[in-house]
């Protein structure tokens, strides 16, 4: 089985790259035998990775990526939240229609590949239901939940006409990455992060202040699950809401405490960004039985949420 990961080089796809290469992961009861990989920045070398290094943006390189049969593609290129505010068209261009260009690169291809829609929960917009579940309405305020919205009708169109067999998994916040990504919600991982290093920090909303969280190395698995969605699982719309962990921050910061010492919750101090808040962390209960009885999951426990987003 051959498999394409769009956007390789990001928080995410550089550890599901990795997954590939390392464990021999198998997908739908087929060994991985080629992984190909597409990313402005190029993936470390290895004898099993094939690399397309340019933008999804141009169509050529798309075609290229392409000219070899793939099996599964992985779609986590994204311009995030933060960015698509202050940059509408880099956001148009990559958020909404880089995905219909490799939707149409992949239908001209002839190939029909599982292809794993990485999109959001910012689908849901602000301010929240009192609950969040699978028959939530989507209705986004921000330009990144909106693009992300039309990829997923865009990949159901394509599926429905047999131009690709596609799934779309609503994400959460993924922690803990990298400081500079662009994105509005990058304060849930500064947070694990520069507690974790013994370093103080001001989180810019409030202790009670309430979201969701899922491990990167949590949510690699729930991507490589995806490919194994059988058709029927699929009868009732091919758009996942992912089981998540709901805490707190001083939840989270007690998590921390218990991993790396009772001094953990003296180095916080609070802010109260209420614009923030609103978007990132005033989220209610989240319910997805129709994903966690697809076999989708979430961490388990805040104490192996903060283990994984360590590692």
């Amino acid at each position: 089985m051959n498999v394409l990961v769009v956007g390789s080089s990001g928080y995410i796809g550089e550890a599901l790259v990795a997954r590939l290469l390392r464990d021999g992961t198998t997908l739908r009861g087929r060994p991985v035998t080629g992984v190909a990989a597409l990313d402005l920045r190029p993936s470390p070398p290895h004898p099993r990775l094939a690399m397309h290094t340019g933008s999804i943006v141009d169509p050529q390189v798309l075609e290229g990526a392409l000219r070899d049969p793939v099996d599964v593609i992985f779609h986590l290129a994204s311009v995030p939240g933060g960015a698509a505010e202050r940059d509408f068209e880099l956001g148009l261009a990559v958020n909404l229609q880089a995905t219909l260009g490799l939707l149409e690169a992949v239908r001209k291809s002839g190939q029909r590949p599982r292809l794993v829609f990485a999109s959001t929960v910012a689908v849901y917009g602000a301010p929240l239901p009192d609950r969040i579940d699978e028959s939530s309405p989507a209705m986004p305020t921000l330009s990144y939940g909106a693009q992300k919205l039309v990829g997923e009708l865009l990949l159901a169109d394509y599926s429905r006409r047999g131009f690709v067999d596609g799934v779309s998994l609503r994400l959460p916040g993924i922690v803990a990455r990298p400081p500079g990504t662009g994105m509005l919600s990058i304060f849930l991982s500064d947070l694990i992060r520069e507690l974790s290093a013994g370093r103080p920090y001001r989180c810019p909303v409030p202790a009670h202040a309430t979201s969701w969280w899922m491990s990167r190395g949590c949510m690699v698995d729930n991507l490589l699950h995806a490919t194994e969605l059988r058709e029927e699982q699929l009868l009732e719309g091919r758009t996942f809401l992912m089981p998540v962990l709901r805490a707190s921050m001083a939840e989270v910061v007690a998590a921390i405490a218990l991993e790396r010492g009772a001094d953990v919750p003296g180095r916080v101090s609070w802010g109260n960004d209420a614009a923030l808040q609103a978007q990132f962390a005033n989220l209610p209960p989240l319910h997805a039985p129709r994903a966690e009885a697809a076999g989708f999951h979430h961490d388990g426990t805040l104490e192996r949420l903060v283990k994984a987003a360590l590692e």
